[in-house]
Order: C-alpha cells, then structure tokens, then sequence
C-alpha cells in the first residue's frame, strides 16, 4: 500500500508541473505547436495519474479534477490516441 501511495504522490507532483506549464503559455510568446504539445503532455501526466488513483481504489476523480484545477481542455484529451 505504501508504494502504491507514493506512486500516487510522484504522480500528482508530474500532474502540478504539467498544469503550471500549460497555465504559464502566452500566445504572444510561444507558439500553438508549443500550446499543443504542454496540452499534450498535461492530458498524458492526469491520465496516469488517473489510472495510478484507480488502482489505490479511488475511483471517483471529480475531486481531483477540482483539488488540481485540472481545465476541460486537458480533461477532453484524456485517454486519446495521437499519431
């Protein structure tokens, strides 16, 4: 249960990261590739967080989602398949 736990922990500590780079995108000073490629790596850091929170047995995330201000554009990337 413990490593189970501090999985949980590192990934939470990747979902903040990516969250705050995407939250720190200017359009004025970087481009939409660079907007799209921190959406991109947000949506893959919250889905394994996700996963990592399923297998501890918590299986309802709207408090995370809240606890993390995770943005509905992140949320609608969540399990996608990019080529």
């Amino acid at each position: 249960m413990a490593e189970r736990a501090d999985a949980l922990g590192r990934h939470g500590l990747k979902v903040e990261a990516a969250l705050a780079a995407l939250k720190a995108w200017a359009a004025e000073r970087q481009s939409a590739e660079e907007h799209e490629r921190l959406l991109n790596a947000a949506s893959d850091a919250v889905w394994a967080f996700f996963i990592q929170r399923e297998i501890c047995g918590l299986r309802n995330n709207r408090d995370a989602i809240q606890r993390y201000g995770i943005p509905n554009e992140v949320l609608a990337r969540l399990g996608a398949i990019r080529k």
